[in-house]
């Protein structure tokens, strides 16, 4: 697929699936794509809204299915990885795209700074303790990922030190996908000038206070070395069984209306059935209807 010179994402058509157009290899650079694109939606915010809700229960019905398939001994599940800058949008996909699936077949695990505990093991030791279940989808708010970006920009530990890090997250993933799981890494892509915004609306709002820090401001101050960690982040890591998908979230109901697609997409690709009785079907009617 070519590009768009001016954007920089992909020429794509309606037919066009999420995760190809979304997919970044690479030698990729995020800060070249457009972020108040809409790839493959041609619609507004109004019909992008009421995209996003049709979904709702297509989606509901294929989580169900991997959840059931796990009851009867399924090793298969999602790992949906979602990562970006402060105010990208990583709560509203959350609550508008996670938040229409089943909670008891859903793992959400929020990562903030690492605790002393966490400290003291590799870095990868609280990832591997999130992953989820047979039969769930596990989602990452935040993840793995910020070992080598917030390191990076904060030179947190020698880049000898994280240069290994790219290849161990490579070998875990591996091993996470060779387990059962679909691995879908999200970089919600927000222009500076949109987070400015997002963060001038929290300052402006009393009910929005509790999602501001004073440190939202501070990392601003490190936008180019953040978007450079990106670059070298999907360089390093947008492998075949862990692709990394851009999606430009200046506009947050696209971001939300893509996470959703690329969710029922890759859902979809597990062919998921539901599971055969065991047990026969015909007697079982019988017995309940003289009980």
């Amino acid at each position: 697929m070519g590009k768009d010179t001016k954007s920089g994402t992909k020429k794509t058509s309606s037919s066009t699936p999420y995760r190809d157009a979304l997919r970044v290899e690479p030698g990729s650079d995020p800060a070249a794509i457009d972020t108040r694109a809409t790839p493959i939606f041609d619609g507004g915010k109004t019909k992008g809204k009421e995209a996003l809700a049709d979904l709702a229960k297509p989606v509901s019905d294929l989580q169900e299915r991997l959840f059931a398939e796990a009851t009867t001994g399924g090793r298969r599940s999602i790992l949906l990885v979602i990562q970006g800058m402060d105010t990208a949008g990583k709560g509203g996909v959350m609550r508008h795209v996670v938040g229409n699936v089943d909670p008891q077949g859903v793992a959400i695990t929020a990562f903030k700074a690492p605790t002393d505990e966490e400290l003291e093991h590799s870095f990868l030791w609280r990832i591997r303790k999130a992953l989820p279940q047979p039969g769930q989808i596990g989602v990452f708010d935040r993840s793995h990922y910020e070992d080598v970006l917030v390191a990076r920009v904060h030179d947190l530990v020698p880049r000898t030190q994280l240069s290994r890090r790219y290849t161990q997250i490579n070998t875990f993933e591996e091993d996470v996908a060779g387990s059962g799981a679909t691995i879908i890494k999200v970089m919600l892509h927000i222009s500076k000038d949109e987070q400015k915004e997002r963060l001038a609306e929290r300052l402006e709002r009393p009910d929005k206070y509790w999602k501001f820090s004073p440190g939202d401001i501070d990392e601003r101050a490190h936008w180019d070395e953040y978007q450079e960690a990106y670059r070298i982040a999907i360089d390093r890591c947008s492998t075949g069984i862990a692709p990394w998908y851009v999606v430009p979230a200046d506009r947050k109901w696209y971001a939300r209306l893509a996470v959703m697609n690329l969710l029922k997409e890759h859902l979809e690709a597990l062919d998921l059935q539901w599971p055969a009785a065991h047990f026969d079907v015909e007697e079982q009617q019988k017995r309940l209807r003289r009980s």
